[in-house]
């Protein structure tokens, strides 16, 4: 295996740009790059796949079963690609349980470890918070320290200085650039599609990690890994039917790419339409994914798009399987109430009313098992990450039983009338067996 993970003491040091800089700088090398995001993060991929030119891939420790976590780094490094994964949080930072951190993906890979250390407010005082993370573990290998927002040569000295003392190697230096901070939103960065200066913001980024980054030691401590067996031919996500027309545009762009991939190779075939260019799902659908994404962004356009809504509504009434996920969900109901307090219509298919209005932020992992009459067949681990609320509810039947990643009970969730059925859970894979 050759690859590694670009990791962080924290959050908010600075990792995405890091990563995304790095990709499109191997790539302008001439280095065969295949990017990865460790958890279950939807928004961050889409910035990986634009830096790199290759679809990017979720390696999640606590979501994922092993087997598929060897499968999609299998994928990943035909051709002898170089995998870079982006870790989520800390990098010993897991789900409620304590497991499934960045340290626990870079073990089972055997990847390398480059931690991303923002230096803006410290000098000496580098070589303890590096030495606390790279003996913390003993199974997992921190290789080099990329030095983030350093305010000018003589910083840089006095950190270099630092980390010689504790024989830790430099692999690249950035200088502090506001220019180099991407925007946010309430569910984390704006979407890559929402960028119209996307390239020159990579660009940049790739020119601020090439100035002082030392190549030849970043790709040989990458081609350091250990070989691990993998297996791309596993068992999987059954695809929710033989056609599959998903809904793809900036308003339900929170699909997991490993998912789509699984359906594919258990033999679905895909079709993508857009719902806020009022676009119909293709006519041969058997079955109609909308993902997640910012349906409430764009309530006014989707309760608007006629042709949108006469397509679904034809195609529930002749009993096409419809699967909604978060805001996908919420499109489902019977209407979204948006930031503001207004009330815009939805397509009425699940007897479901939410509001944005009244935020409240659901964020956790989940392990979800259907319920009587679900077309789901086996229990599955999933994500909750929303700020919107249910105000109220009709009639219908429950999806799912749920529960946290501690096994607290959650009770049912999600709803379901005939073969449509959405609740807030980002499906990811099947659920471990039990012990």
């Amino acid at each position: 295996m050759s690859g590694l993970l670009i990791a962080a003491p924290s959050s908010g040091a600075g990792k995405t740009t890091v990563t995304l800089g790095l990709l499109r700088a191997l790539r302008r090398r001439g280095v065969a790059v295949a990017p990865g995001k460790a958890g279950p993060d939807y928004i961050d991929p889409a910035f990986h796949a634009a830096a790199s030119g290759t679809p990017c891939l979720n390696f999640d420790p606590w979501a994922m079963r092993p087997e598929l976590i060897s499968a999609n780094s299998a994928l990943h490094r035909f051709g002898d690609r170089i995998l870079v994964i982006e870790a989520m949080m800390g990098l010993f930072d897991g789900a409620a349980d304590g497991k499934g951190t960045a340290a626990d993906l870079a073990t089972q890979l055997g990847l390398s470890v480059v931690l991303v250390v923002d230096a803006s407010r410290m000098s000496q005082s580098v070589a303890p918070l590096v030495s606390g993370f790279a003996g913390f573990r003993a199974d997992v290998r921190v290789a080099g320290v990329i030095l983030n927002k350093v305010g000018s040569e003589r910083h840089e000295a006095m950190l270099r200085q630092a980390l010689e003392a504790i024989r830790m190697p430099v692999v690249a230096v950035i200088g502090g650039d506001k220019a180099l901070t991407l925007p946010e939103r309430h569910l984390g960065l704006v979407q890559a599609g929402e960028h119209a200066t996307l390239e020159n913001f990579i660009d940049h980024a790739a020119d601020a990690v090439s100035e002082e980054c030392n190549f030849e030691f970043l790709l040989r401590i990458a081609r350091q890994g250990l070989n691990r067996p993998s297996a791309a031919n596993i068992d999987r996500l059954m695809p929710i039917g033989a056609r599959i027309a998903v809904a793809r545009d900036v308003a339900f762009s929170f699909s997991y790419e490993h998912m789509l991939l699984g359906w594919r190779r258990r033999g679905a075939d895909i079709s993508f339409f857009s719902p806020l260019a009022d676009e119909v799902p293709a006519a041969n659908a058997d079955a109609i994914y909308l993902p997640g994404g910012y349906p409430e962004l764009h309530a006014g356009r989707l309760s608007q798009a006629q042709s949108f809504r006469a397509g679904m509504l034809d195609a529930a009434a002749r009993g096409i399987r419809i699967y909604g996920e978060c805001g996908g969900y919420m499109v489902l109901g019977d209407g979204l109430i948006d930031a503001q307090g207004s009330r815009h219509e939805m397509l009425g298919l699940l007897p479901v009313v939410t509001s944005y209005a009244e935020r409240r932020r659901h964020l956790g992992y989940r392990r979800v098992t259907p319920l009587d009459g679900a077309f789901f067949a086996r229990t599955m681990t999933a994500h909750e990450f929303h700020y919107s609320t249910v105000v109220s509810e009709g009639e219908g039947k429950r999806l799912f039983a749920a529960q946290d990643a501690l096994g607290t009970d959650l009770g049912a969730v999600g709803l379901r009338r005939g073969q449509v059925a959405g609740s807030y859970m980002h499906l990811i894979d099947l659920a471990r067996a039990a012990a």
